[in-house]
């Protein structure tokens, strides 16, 4: 695997639980460990300021709501992510349009890469 994560616990926010479950075992299968599953805004939120993790996979559209605060929350905690969304660019907010995004849906193939592109 490229990228310099020394530790591999990923939070997975994925309001679509048959989502999570497939981003999971992708996870699994790259060899990380699945430090926690966020399926709502609020979930997400706690689990972004409080859990211990190194790495985060974030859906951007979340039931309705947008994960953005989430990301506010790695970025200001210096924590990597990428974005995982079926949308393009345009659902993207304006400072984040230069983050990591891979399309939906993905491949292990595809994670692994944009895990590496996100973690350099």
């Amino acid at each position: 695997m490229g990228g310099h994560l020394e530790s591999r616990r990923v939070l997975v926010v994925e309001d679509e639980i048959m989502v999570a479950m497939y981003i999971e075992d992708l996870l699994v299968d790259l060899g990380f460990e699945v430090a926690g599953m966020a399926t709502s805004l609020d979930q997400a939120l706690r689990l972004a300021q409080e859990s211990d993790f190194d790495f985060a996979v974030l859906d951007i559209n979340l039931d309705g709501g947008l994960s953005f605060p989430v990301a506010d929350v790695l970025r200001q905690r210096d924590i990597p992510f990428i974005f995982a969304s079926g949308y393009g660019v345009a659902g993207v907010r304006e400072d984040y349009r230069d983050a990591v995004r891979i399309q939906k849906p993905f491949r292990a193939q595809d994670l692994e890469q944009a895990i590496a592109r996100a973690t350099k």
